[in-house]
């Protein structure tokens, strides 16, 4: 029996600083490198496929689903809900688009969920459940992995800081929904603390909030950087620059933020929401308001123990999202189809 060929099928490249882009690139790798023996591995190609693989929602994408033999998997980066203080569309045009999203969805053969407890979102949406599988996304440690000590206070030097500065990394596209005004609120409340936001507006004035984030952006406080869209071959180095990674989104599915910083060991303090209790297993600190968020800063920067501690426990989660593991499950579901 020869190899089984997959058409990788997607955009998300096409448009920088987005996490979709970023978990695309490393399943195409994972795939391509990790079971060479199995799949044969093309990218939006024409040539027939046994499998394709759709990984954004184009309506190319949607049409070619009606065509040929082959078995259509698609991504479920995001849900109708997500879109929710992400991009501000007129009125009439949303529901149509949140609309197309579920259609999309229910015309492929199977769905994969990039965390588990969406699968009861996609029901209610009238989704077979049946056709939903979760397979996590990944992020290779060759590219994103603790640096040496003396490494990391290059990269400080390089990007205006001090060697002993506590800092607090967000990161992601300025959005409502990603928390960026309450991470400033947070940073307005602890001036003893640095803190630096890698993302930009990568849908531009049809960004949720764009013009009041703007004025954020244009004018933080003395605290506060804001570096834009960085290429991702440079984000190794401000997770390893940073001492914690700081997510006060409020709708997510699994950042790929998360399993880049804590490849590099970085203690997470994510906002409370459940989605992230079935993927991270507690091994985090989280917070509801920007009291909370502040105590457990204040205690991460004081308390070298407590720091040691979660710091290990991100290297658990990274540890449990290895190549070896990811890989197992994409393999599973692609020989069963």
């Amino acid at each position: 029996m020869g190899k089984i060929k997959i058409n990788m099928l997607s955009s998300a490249d096409k448009v920088d600083g987005q996490g979709v882009g970023s978990a695309y690139l490393e399943q195409v790798n994972l795939v391509k490198e990790g079971a060479s023996d199995l799949f044969d591995v093309m990218i939006n190609s024409n040539k027939k496929a046994d499998i394709i693989h759709h990984h954004t929602i184009d309506l190319d994408h949607y049409y070619k689903m009606s065509f040929g033999k082959a078995i259509n998997v698609a991504y479920v980066h995001f849900l109708p809900t997500t879109l929710d203080g992400s991009i501000k569309l007129p009125k009439l045009i949303f529901p149509v688009f949140k609309n197309y999203v579920i259609k999309f969805y229910n015309k492929a053969d199977y769905l994969v969920v990039v965390n588990p407890s969406f699968i009861k979102d996609l029901v209610e949406c009238g989704i077979d459940k049946d056709k939903v599988t979760y397979i996590p996304n990944y992020v290779s440690k060759d590219k994103f992995y603790p640096k040496t000590k003396k490494e990391v206070k290059e990269i400080r030097k390089k990007y205006g800081f001090k060697e002993n500065d506590f800092i607090v990394l967000g990161a992601g596209q300025v959005q409502t929904r990603k928390g960026v005004k309450e991470f400033v609120e947070v940073a307005k409340q602890t001036p003893d603390i640095e803190y630096v936001w890698c993302g930009g507006f990568s849908f531009g004035m049809i960004t949720d909030g764009y013009e009041e984030l703007k004025e954020i952006v244009e004018n933080p406080p003395k605290n506060v950087k804001f570096l834009g869209i960085v290429p991702r071959e440079e984000m190794n180095d401000l997770y390893n620059m940073a001492d914690v990674l700081f997510v006060p989104s409020y709708n997510e599915l699994f950042p790929m933020t998360i399993l880049e910083a804590v490849n590099s060991h970085k203690p997470l303090l994510l906002r409370d929401l459940e989605l992230y209790e079935g993927i991270l297993f507690h091994k985090y600190l989280k917070g509801n308001s920007n009291k909370e968020f502040i105590k457990e800063l204040e205690n991460l920067k004081n308390d070298p123990e407590l720091y040691k501690k979660y710091s290990k426990l991100s290297k658990e989660i990274s540890e449990y999202y290895s190549k070896e593991n990811v890989l197992k499950m994409r393999t599973d579901i692609k020989t069963e189809i």
